[in-house]
């Protein structure tokens, strides 16, 4: 992409309203959430609990919403990309807040669809579906089931290292393939949709792989009080301050290496301000130099010519 169409697409994305880019921002996170939540909960039930599966669908779900909405918001669909989008200037903080509500509400409108549409008998209950969907540790983990029987179960530590690596992933992947004003493109729906596929990767058997806290949120709310192993909300918590903290931290770094990269600029600055000024100074020299030696040889020639008159 050249200079001049990306001066054009930021000019483009910046015109777009803001009430178009904060719809986007919805729409894209409901989509994404409703997704994964039928993916985890339908696909689980008829394939079982296959890793790889979920963590390929998940990455391709978040590469095709960035594709679709790119253009107009930037496809962000994680509060923790828009924190480290604010924090390093990328958005405005007015959008960012906005943005944010958004990505909460358009997963809490897909954690109600899928709540409602999801059939339960007695035999197939509510907690069967949430249980591979819900983000959670410990007894809430997806694994426990297994590793419960060996007396081993993932800790609030493993948890929180999990979901701040794949958070730091992801946020890293957002903003090092978005432009200056937070624009999108080609390269960031694939960068996307790897950096989430991985995250899950690492994640989900730990936590349920939420990486969003959005995606958290709106499963939780309707997970509530259906018989799991610990309540959803209790846990809440981890999967908004992980992500959070991944954003500050990949943001400190963002900024910190401005700061190293307008220093090291600044003496070549001034080592180039001098040179041009001694250049400056010497052709003022020569300059002088030059005219004196022009006003030697006139006063000369002037000596000569009332010389020969006088003769």
């Amino acid at each position: 992409m050249t200079a001049v169409e990306a001066t054009s697409i930021t000019k483009e994305e910046q015109s777009k309203p803001l009430a178009l880019r904060v719809g986007a921002e919805l729409v894209g996170s409901f989509i994404i959430c409703f997704a994964i939540y039928a993916i985890c909960s339908l696909g689980s039930a008829v394939y079982g609990i296959n890793m790889a599966f979920i963590a390929l669908l998940t990455g391709i779900v978040y590469a095709a919403a960035t594709v679709i909405f790119g253009s107009i918001s930037g496809a962000q669909f994680n509060p923790a990309v828009s924190v480290a989008a604010m924090l390093t200037g990328k958005t405005h903080v007015l959008d960012g807040i906005l943005y944010i509500i958004a990505q909460v509400l358009g997963g809490i409108g897909a954690g109600a669809a899928i709540r409602f549409l999801l059939p339960s008998s007695e035999q197939v209950t509510f907690k069967i579906w949430m249980t591979p969907t819900i983000n959670g540790f410990d007894k809430n983990s997806v694994s426990y089931s297994t590793l419960g029987n060996y007396g081993v179960t993932f800790s609030i530590t493993l948890a929180i290292a999990v979901e701040v690596i794949a958070g730091i992933v992801i946020v890293a992947a957002a903003l090092r393939t978005t432009g200056e004003h937070g624009e999108s493109s080609t390269n960031h729906a694939v960068a996307m949709g790897l950096a989430y596929g991985i995250g899950t990767a690492i994640a989900y058997p730990v936590t349920g792989a939420a990486l969003n806290p959005a995606r958290a949120t709106g499963i939780a709310i309707f997970a509530q009080n259906q018989g799991l192993n610990e309540e959803p909300l209790q846990q809440l918590w981890v999967f908004w301050i992980c992500p959070v903290l991944a954003a500050a931290v990949v943001a400190l770094i963002v900024i910190v290496s401005g700061m190293v990269s307008t220093k090291k600029n600044t003496p070549d600055a001034e080592v180039a301000d001098e040179i041009e000024s001694d250049t400056a100074l010497d052709e003022a020299s020569v300059s002088d130099g030059n005219d004196g030696e022009e006003n030697e040889q006139s006063s000369a020639q002037t000596y000569t010519h009332e010389g020969v008159e006088s003769n």
